[in-house]
């Protein structure tokens, strides 16, 4: 056991597992050797380390598994030409798992508690990040830990962040299907949180969608289901007559960071985006009459996910060949070359470990 900073604790594998990998591995199966650990008590952070991955241990009455405080973040490491590892957008990953953690009525992270660890756990498992075009999907994860039973916030938090290699979450086009069976999310609820409860819910649709043959949902707005907010796995975008239109933030979708990235970059390109209520009507119309000229999904996860079919009311609207998207193409082609330092990154979002 040695100590690398203030608080943070470091206990090294005797051996490393990198080298039992043959090949490709599943997306979210296999798992580096390190995890990063911190509590919260008594109205602070402590007991800050990095162990080998493992097991943790609970009680059968622990809080989160009864109330559902629970809140997560999907973020990504990549090399950069050097080889060296590089995140992407950390930060904005530490403040939007705090605004998570601030709606399930949850005390903040620190930002020594998130960096500080992040860093060292990066640094430690660096030769866990694939070369050429993988990456290593990277899950912080805070939780209530009080061994209690009863409605009212947990008084002590784990929060522990692990990681994983891989490719493509979705290796080919995608195609999606209509639900208007089931809402993910309200105003006024946990929609605009990555909360564990969110997915939780969205799972019986998304179970259905795979038995007909999609790769996952569209999910409608609950009071019209009319409007479209984003698919189970991440936000939408439509070009139409060349222009890229996506939901607008409602407080009831996620607010994406590789979505805020690509509007970004698609700004700085010179296309026109808007952001705005979009029917599903409106995308079908737009289909009909050809002006529908692409579909696709952004999130850490997925990255830029062409989409070939969107099912309507019982009816495939199959899109052009994605072969043929210049607009989704161009804008993630530029995005993975910042996130691995390839180009110019004018907006600070590629960090060095």
């Amino acid at each position: 056991m040695s100590t690398v900073a203030p608080h943070l604790s470091v206990e090294k594998v005797a051996h490393s597992r990198l080298d039992e990998l043959n090949g490709k591995v599943a997306f979210g199966k296999v798992f580096s050797d390190h995890m990063f650990v911190a509590s919260y008590e008594n109205g602070s952070w402590q007991e800050a380390k990095i162990v080998p991955y493992g097991r943790i241990e609970m009680a059968p009455s622990l809080s989160a598994l009864h109330y559902g405080q629970a809140v997560f973040e999907g973020m990504k490491a990549y090399r950069n030409p050097a080889g060296e590892p590089l995140l992407f957008r950390p930060e904005a990953n530490f403040q939007r798992i705090n605004l998570s953690a601030e709606r399930l009525c949850m005390p903040p992270i620190s930002q020594e508690v998130f960096q500080e660890g992040l860093t060292e756990l990066i640094r430690l498992d660096a030769n866990w990040i694939p070369t050429g075009e993988g990456s290593l999907y990277i899950r912080p994860t805070y939780f209530a830990s009080d061994e209690f039973i009863g409605l009212r916030p947990s008084e002590s938090y784990k929060f522990f962040i692990i990681s994983c290699p891989v490719g493509p979450y979705y290796s080919d086009p995608v195609k999606l299907i209509v639900t208007d069976k089931y809402v993910r999310a309200c105003e006024g609820g946990t929609g605009a949180a990555k909360v564990a409860g969110n997915y939780a819910a969205s799972l019986l649709a998304d179970k259905e969608a795979k038995a007909q043959g999609y790769d996952n949902v569209i999910w409608l707005d609950a009071i019209h289901h009319k409007y479209i907010e984003e698919c189970g796995t991440m936000n939408l975008a439509f070009v139409i007559d060349h222009v890229v239109v996506t939901p607008k933030l409602t407080g009831t979708i996620l607010n994406g960071i590789t979505r805020d990235s690509v509007l970004t970059l698609f700004r700085d390109m010179g296309v026109k985006v808007e952001e705005r209520l979009v029917s599903i009507d409106e995308i079908a119309e737009a289909f009909d009459s050809g002006v529908l000229m692409e579909a696709f999904g952004m999130g850490t996860a997925a990255t830029i996910a062409p989409i070939s079919t969107i099912n309507y009311q019982g009816r495939d609207l199959v899109l052009p060949s994605v072969s043929e998207y210049k607009y989704s193409r161009a804008v993630g082609e530029k995005l993975e070359d910042i996130k691995r330092a390839k180009c110019e990154d004018p907006y600070g979002w590629a960090v060095r470990v």
